[in-house]
């Protein structure tokens, strides 16, 4: 049930240190070893390089992780619910895809030693990383992990403790990556299914974004300690944000998407050439199916 006081909290840093500082430290730090791997891998192949636009998105995620995590935001965040939902659309939607799409995982294999890429290739290729990686556990990880948060004691709990608040940032931030990447990454995938098979994925996530947001919205089950208002308004950034978020998903689906190799179908166009020509293909001739 929905309170009428606010759920904000103090998040002062002891010693003097202002409560941003970490944050944008660790920031700088990613885009620094970002551009660091960028330019070892221009400088081993010079002639394969390495894509602007692959650094300008990883750049872009950055930045809107820094929108999101430094002021003047975070301290909404605190304050309102509607700037911990514009807090989560950044850090758990918006920021992901931006990461995603910069191929950091492409970025590592191509500067890694081979011994060190072999391993590398070997984890993404062990079970354990087939089924995080598979669509079905990202959208779980993702968008249903939100139902449990807003709608059980959780959410009130953990913006109650700062520690468990960087908890929610690192499962939006690391969930949302994981989602954006089965949808339409351009990082390898052994197990990643199909086109279609994803379409119906990123279609739950709409519908599941859509009900949670519109529940929200009419206060039925939801357990946030916030004003109507609020978390009103919270809920209509969910959902017209979310929407958009995964539009942009979408697009990058398409835009991510090459066609299968069509061999056999190929070989059976041929067949049907040369057998109009009297002439019988050679993989009936040697009996095969």
């Amino acid at each position: 049930m929905m309170g009428h006081h606010p759920h904000g909290h103090e998040h002062a840093a002891g010693g003097g240190t202002p409560d941003w500082l970490p944050p944008a430290l660790l920031l700088l730090v990613a885009s620094g070893l970002y551009l660091l791997l960028v330019r070892r891998a221009r400088r081993r192949n010079p002639a394969l390089g390495w894509s602007r636009w692959r650094t300008g998105w990883f750049l872009g995620g950055i930045l809107l992780l820094g929108v999101a995590l430094l002021p003047p935001v975070a301290p909404f965040a605190h304050e309102d619910f509607r700037g911990h939902m514009v807090q989560h659309l950044l850090i758990g939607m918006y920021a992901p895809l931006a990461l995603v799409l910069a191929a950091p995982v492409t970025l590592l294999l191509r500067t890694l030693p081979a011994s060190g890429g072999r391993r590398l290739t070997a984890v993404l290729h062990s079970p354990p990383a087939r089924v995080i990686a598979h669509p079905a556990v990202a959208l779980t990880l993702s968008t249903g992990s939100l139902a449990v948060l807003y709608f059980t004691p959780l959410y009130n709990a953990i913006t109650a403790d700062p520690a468990a608040h960087w908890l929610l940032h690192a499962h939006f931030l690391l969930s949302g990556c994981l989602f954006a990447h089965a949808i339409a990454g351009p990082d390898p995938a052994p197990a990643r299914p199909g086109v279609r098979a994803r379409l119906v994925y990123l279609g739950v996530a709409i519908a599941a974004h859509a009900v949670i947001s519109q529940l929200m919205y009419g206060g039925f089950w939801v357990d946030i300690h916030a004003p109507v208002d609020q978390v009103r308004g919270g809920a209509e950034i969910m959902y017209y944000g979310g929407d958009l978020a995964e539009l942009l998903l979408a697009a990058a689906l398409v835009a991510t998407w090459r066609p299968e190799p069509r061999r056999a179908a190929g070989r059976s166009a041929a067949g049907r050439g040369t057998a109009g020509r009297g002439v019988v293909p050679a993989r009936n001739v040697s009996g095969g199916s």
